[in-house]
This record gives structure tokens, C-alpha cells and sequence, in this order.
């Protein structure tokens, strides 16, 4: 966490000019938020100005939710989401200024992954689409004219079997884009 800390949140509060309302990621070991959480904390107490809100994007079957919303880890759901989500507060998170979090549902970030695709040329996996999910319920939130910040943490082609891949999709119950048929 103190690598994301002392590069990746300043580097994100120096390219926004300090003027950012949200920033939301999910949680693997729980480093990237934790990091960037008290980066941006550390930025926005030297500006003398509000720290951003910090909200924990987390895929059904994590006790993370849980945790932040109630502080109960018990686990909802599940995710054929890889790398997020756990059912333990790890030594990262320890201390981390976390505000909110959001649940996604693989549906939800499936819609997130192809429009990425289709729409921006962006192949991202999994975890992005959570993040992006966050990043847009967060925003929804906060209303129109805040900036809300995530990362985009991995690419598709790691996920051809999964997330592309039309039998594997319906043997979980879960959306076929139109295109993956042809």
C-alpha cells in the first residue's frame, strides 16, 4: 500500500490539480485502495481542502461490502470475477479512510466490459469492470460536475475463457452479449 501511497496517489492528485470528489477501486489484498485512500488524504491535508470520498468497490460473494457498510463480513452472492474479493480484512486495509462501498453483480460489470469494448476500445477484465461500475453508481451519487476517479487494473484477453466465451457465460446464468454469438 505504501508504493500506491507515495506514486500512484500523488500522481493522480497532481494530474487532476487536487480536484477530485471520489475515488473507488476494488480489493485484493487491499493495497491499491488503502494506498491511494491515504495518498489522496495525505494530498488533500497539506491543500488544506476535503479529502475525496473513498469508496470500496466490491464483487458479490466478498465479505467486504459487509464490512464497510456494517461491519459484518458475511458473504452475499457470488462473482466469476478473479484477483477481488475476500471475506477478511487484510493488514492493508488496517487504518484505511474507506467512506462507502458498492456491491456489484457480474451482470452489472459484464454490461461495463462490453461497453468498454464496443464503445471506447478499451479490453479490460473482470476487476476493471467492477471499478468502472463503482465509478458510475459513485458519480450517479454525487450528481453531475464531480470528478470520480478508478483504475482500470487489468485487460480482457486474460479472460477469453471467461468473459468472452458465450457456453461458459450461460452455464453461470449469466448475459451473452448479441456479438459473442456470431
Amino acid at each position: 500500500r505504501e508504493g500506491h501511497r507515495h506514486t500512484t496517489a500523488p500522481e493522480i492528485w497532481q494530474q487532476l490539480d487536487g480536484k477530485l470528489d471520489a475515488f473507488t477501486c476494488a480489493c485484493g489484498t487491499g493495497g491499491t485502495l488503502a494506498g491511494i485512500a491515504l495518498g489522496l488524504h495525505d494530498a488533500a491535508q497539506k491543500a488544506a481542502v476535503k479529502a475525496p470520498h473513498i469508496v470500496l468497490a466490491d464483487p458479490e460473494g466478498s465479505g467486504l461490502y459487509g464490512w464497510v457498510k456494517s461491519n459484518d463480513l458475511s458473504v452475499q452472492g457470488s462473482s466469476i470475477t478473479e484477483g477481488i474479493g475476500q471475506s477478511r480484512v487484510t493488514a492493508n486495509l488496517d487504518g484505511a479512510p474507506i467512506d462507502d462501498a458498492e456491491r456489484i453483480a457480474d451482470p452489472e460489470a459484464l454490461e461495463i466490459i462490453y461497453s468498454l469494448l464496443i464503445d471506447e476500445g478499451l479490453s479490460v477484465g473482470g476487476s476493471s469492470g467492477i471499478n468502472v461500475a463503482s465509478a458510475i453508481r459513485t458519480a450517479r451519487k454525487l450528481g453531475p460536475g464531480h470528478r470520480i476517479v478508478t483504475i482500470l487494473c487489468d485487460g480482457g484477453a486474460r479472460y477469453q475463457s471467461k468473459l468472452f466465451n458465450p457456453e461458459f457465460l450461460r452455464s453461470k446464468n449469466l448475459p451473452v452479449a448479441r456479438w459473442l454469438d456470431k
